[in-house]
Parts: structure tokens; C-alpha cells; sequence
């Protein structure tokens, strides 16, 4: 079978799997890296535009909290969703093109270590980043790399499933709980925004993922070796 039809088949198994699995503690653990991804997004958008990043809260509800000060509040409010499908989609595509997905767990689980030593002010949420980035060092060291291929690719394809639902979740199925869709609104001085923000990211997200999917399969043989919140 071609690479790229057995890439497909897997990564739709692996779809059907999240699915089958959503509400469960088999993804729940994900669902907590997605939420992290999606707060870092904010703070490094607020440096990256003039501001700081302060501090980080994850919550075992699946919420987060990013504290900041100074940046462009516009383009650090659209950071979360659209900066956690990045990360999802960056994931998915290194462990499909290449064969560094040790290397590339190593720098999560390192990247994890030192998000938890800097900004993650709350308990539960400074101990499961510190536990899920040290899991995924010793898992990585550990395990042979077609081993670990398998749990980037899961890691990356359910990353970018969860931020769809939780764009749909929070921008299209409830208004008003506080969602950056919520925070862009009230800047532009048109509350009843929120929706349509949600629908303009979704359309984003899809397209993303549609391109991730498009670049991922071009294979391994193809290439070289080598405060903002979210709510529950």
C-alpha cells in the first residue's frame, strides 16, 4: 500500500478512535495539552506583539487562564484556537514527514518542564504539565521510534480534532461565558460578533487541518531526514 493511503487509513483510525474515546480519561490527558497549547498561544502572541507573559493557571475542568500585560489585545484574544491548531498541526506533520518523533517528544516534554518552572501558578495545573512533559521525556527515551511515530501522529491528529470541537463548544454553541470570540466582541463594540467570530475560526481550523493533512501526506520517504481564557 502507498504511504500516503496507509497515512490516511491511520490517522482516520486514529479519528475514529478519539471519537469512540472523547469522554473519556483515555483522552482526557489530551485534552489538557490542547488547553495548554492554547494558552501559551496567548502568551507568546503578547510577546511577540510587545507584552508579557505572566502566568499560566490550567484547571482539571479542561479551562485555562492566560495572564499578560501590553501586546495587541486583537491578536493576542485570536491566539488560543488558532495557535493550539498550529502546534496540532506542526505535531502531526513532523511525526508524518520525518523520523525525529523522539527528538520531537523530548522538546514537548522538555518544552512542558520548562512552561511548569516559569509560568504555571496553580497546583493542578503545574503538576500535570511537569508529570505530561516527563511522561513524554522517559516515554520517548524509552520506546522505538515506530512506537512513538504512533503517539506523535495520535497526539497531533487529536489535538486538532479537540480545537475544532472546542471553537464549536465555545464560539457557536454558547455566547457570553467569556471566550476570546467573547473578548474580541466587546473590543469592536459588536457583542452579537461572538458567533460569527466562531464561524470565521472554524472555517480557519478546517483549512488548516485540510493542509496539514495535504502536507503530512506527502510522506517520509518524500522528505529529509533530519487575560485571556478558555473556559470549560
Amino acid at each position: 500500500m502507498p504511504y500516503e493511503r496507509k497515512l490516511l487509513l491511520t490517522l482516520a483510525v486514529m479519528f475514529l478512535v478519539a471519537l469512540a474515546f472523547w469522554n473519556t480519561m483515555f483522552i482526557y490527558p489530551i485534552k489538557l495539552f490542547v488547553v495548554i497549547l492554547h494558552e501559551l498561544s496567548h502568551g507568546l502572541a503578547a510577546e511577540l506583539t510587545g507584552g508579557e507573559m505572566i502566568a499560566i493557571e490550567i484547571s482539571e475542568q479542561v479551562g485555562g487562564v492566560c495572564y499578560y500585560r501590553g501586546g495587541i489585545e486583537l491578536v493576542v484574544a485570536s491566539a488560543g484556537y488558532l495557535g493550539s491548531m498550529l502546534w496540532g498541526g506542526v505535531i502531526l506533520v513532523i511525526s508524518a514527514r520525518t523520523r525525529w518523533d523522539n527528538l520531537l517528544g523530548m522538546f514537548i516534554g522538555l518544552t512542558l518542564l520548562v512552561l511548569s518552572v516559569l509560568y504555571i501558578r496553580n497546583t493542578f495545573g503545574l503538576l500535570f504539565t511537569a508529570g505530561f512533559g516527563l511522561a513524554m521525556i522517559l516515554i520517548c527515551w524509552f520506546l522505538k521510534n515506530q512506537l512513538v511515530d504512533l503517539l506523535m501522529k495520535f497526539l497531533g491528529i487529536t489535538s486538532c480534532l479537540y480545537v475544532l470541537a472546542d471553537i464549536k463548544s465555545d464560539l457557536i454553541d454558547r455566547t457570553g461565558i467569556g471566550s476570546d470570540a467573547d473578548a474580541i466582541a466587546q473590543m469592536l463594540g459588536v457583542p452579537g460578533l461572538s458567533v460569527a467570530i466562531g464561524v470565521f475560526w472554524s472555517v480557519i481550523a478546517f483549512v488548516a487541518l485540510f493542509g496539514f493533512l495535504k502536507i503530512s501526506a506527502v510522506g517520509e520517504g518524500d522528505a529529509p531526514a533530519g487575560t485571556c481564557e478558555k473556559r470549560a
